[in-house]
């Protein structure tokens, strides 16, 4: 009786970080998201993405996939579970002309068609941020978005190549070391060679081919580097387990050996994409 006569308060908003919150977004949209363009290319490139294209993107980051697509004429749709970066989006996305725009911003995966008729590409195209290594949350990602899809409709998801053709997994390796491994379920793990094709499979779609693209990391200074990197997500797990001065501090020694004369950073990789059908 009591319990129910006592005020129900929002929980307090803690400012300092809200403000960590933004500042990570902005290091994504400013830093980071800008290494993934090659891939995003190269499949708009291969799907012959333009004005007769509705893409919905899954797992939006700041928009610049989208951007990317737009800028050749498709209507794109984007999903986000970060409203920071969904923001970012907005603004990204935002008609300079002031018209109408052809993209629609969503915190959640649209079920089915979306206001224009159904997708006919859909896209998982952050191998950073999405969870491509995890094949049931990467499956269970593409299973909210597909009701209602077209047979035939084109699916791309996008994933980490081998390791030894991925020199940042040399620097991931941090996050999975200073992670309390009986606590966390988030972080980095290596990428399996058939990571993409089981996510396909829990989602019920059809292989149909597959590709890889070069997609070096490189950041003005070891500074740049460090917040690009912690911007992902992928060390959130080793800073609660230890706190983020300590992985700050071995992060930047595990970039001492892509340090060039000049202070920049660059680590070359390889990133994998696979196209699959709605049967």
């Amino acid at each position: 009786m009591t319990a129910s006569l006592v005020r129900q308060y929002p929980p307090p908003v803690d400012p300092t970080a809200q403000e960590d919150a933004e500042a990570r977004a902005r290091d994504w949209a400013e830093i980071q998201e800008r290494m993934l363009v090659p891939l995003h290319e190269a499949v708009y490139e291969r799907l012959d993405v333009g004005p007769d294209t509705r893409l919905l993107g899954l797992r939006c980051g700041a928009g610049l996939a989208l951007l990317l697509a737009a800028a050749r004429g498709a209507a794109v749709t984007g999903t986000d579970p970060c409203p920071g970066l969904l923001a970012l989006a907005r603004e990204r996305l935002r008609p300079s002309h002031g018209g109408a725009p052809r993209a629609e911003l969503l915190h959640d995966s649209p079920a089915g068609a979306g206001s224009g008729g159904p997708y006919d590409l859909i896209t998982a195209l952050d191998p950073v941020r999405c969870p491509s290594g995890d094949p049931q949350a990467l499956g269970a990602l593409l299973t909210r978005a597909l009701p209602g899809a077209a047979s035939g409709t084109a699916v791309v998801l996008a994933g980490w190549g081998p390791q030894e053709r991925c020199a940042t997994s040399t620097v991931l390796r941090v996050a999975a070391k200073l992670a309390d491994p009986l606590r966390s379920n988030g972080g980095w793990r290596p990428a399996r060679r058939d990571d993409l094709e089981e996510a396909a499979q829990r989602a019920g779609l059809r292989p149909d081919g597959s590709g890889r693209v070069s997609c070096p990391f490189g950041y003005a200074d070891r500074d740049s580097a460090v917040r690009g990197l912690l911007s992902t997500g992928l060390f959130d797990a080793a800073i609660a387990a230890t706190d983020a001065e300590q992985v700050g501090k071995e992060l930047a020694e595990a970039l001492h050996p892509y340090r060039r004369a000049d202070g920049t950073v660059r680590m070359p990789n390889v990133f994998r994409y696979l196209i699959a059908r709605v049967p």
